[in-house]
């Protein structure tokens, strides 16, 4: 089967979901099981994002007509709202409550909502801005790069900056 960004990008998505359907199922009483799921999920959030914000988004906005642009402008607030804001408050709480297993949710159902407009739109619009050989270009040059130094220290940019306002959150509360 031919190399095909969208189709890695959304396999990727459905993992997301599978973990968030995981965490959904446990109860206050798993705490390491909680913590595993969300290292599990950061682990595999974090570089996805990172590499759309970096070379996907770039390139989609490159080529995009009025309302590509504002496709692209709420994908990347969407990023921005789980990054800065959902992602920390999370990280922040005792994976022990009821208080963690509503935000987890929380964090989900946002992840949920991105991709699936991910998915029905910016995707769509994406197969007609790019041809198959420019997908499958993609697709090479993110597994490429999933393995590089230079993801290596944009993961662990992004779970910095969301550590530390965890931890300023956790100090407030």
């Amino acid at each position: 089967m031919p190399r095909d960004i969208l189709k890695t990008l959304k396999s990727e998505h459905d993992d997301l979901r599978a973990l968030f359907a995981k965490m959904e199922d446990t109860t206050d009483r798993a705490k390491k099981t909680r913590a595993d799921l969300l290292a599990e999920i950061e682990a595999n959030l974090l570089p996805h994002a990172e590499w759309e914000e970096q070379v996907f988004y770039p390139a989609f906005e490159q080529r995009a007509d009025r309302e590509g642009l504002k496709t692209h402008a709420e994908a990347v607030q969407e990023h921005r709202a789980v990054e800065l804001t959902v992602l920390p408050d999370l990280k922040a709480l005792d994976t022990d409550t009821p208080n963690f297993a509503g935000s987890a949710k929380v964090l989900g159902e946002f992840v949920d909502h991105h991709a699936s407009e991910e998915e029905k739109t910016m995707f769509v619009m994406a197969r007609k801005m790019f041809t198959a050989p420019e997908l499958a270009e993609f697709d090479e040059q993110y597994e490429q790069w999933k393995k590089s130094p230079a993801a290596a220290a944009a993961v662990m940019h992004a779970e910095a900056k969301s550590g530390v306002k965890a931890t300023v959150r956790s100090l407030l509360s």
